[in-house]
């Protein structure tokens, strides 16, 4: 239980401190944020939980090719939101449209025979 409570104070404190880091310089912020934290820290707490260097490889890979349409939030919401939509319905119809992009993308890949 100690383990999970270090995880997840580990994870918390990375994600409070980026928002708070974006508040005072959003260059910042964004530099933080556009490093893959979450997914080296879920490399990494995957290791030191299974050692398992395969499940990491497949973990890795998956998360390359859905990278690619986790792109669209960011295209769709400053195009929402600089035509004046609302904030909140403009991130909703963003994560719509970013949904989207993750179904098409996973439907190819299995076109392809690539299984995530």
């Amino acid at each position: 239980m100690l383990y999970y409570s270090i995880k997840i104070i580990i994870t918390t404190f990375l994600i409070v401190l980026i928002s708070e880091i974006a508040k005072r310089s959003s260059f910042l912020g964004a530099l933080l944020a556009s490093i893959p934290l979450m997914s080296v820290l879920a490399m990494l707490w995957l290791y030191v939980d299974t050692k398992d260097v395969n499940k990491i490889s497949m973990l890795s890979t998956s998360i390359f090719w859905l990278v690619l349409p986790s792109l669209a939030l960011f295209v769709t919401l400053p195009f929402l939101l600089k035509q004046g939509l609302n904030f909140y319905l403009s991130l909703s119809l963003a994560i719509m449209v970013t949904m989207v992009c993750y179904w098409f993308m996973v439907t190819v890949l299995n076109q392809y025979g690539i299984k995530l």
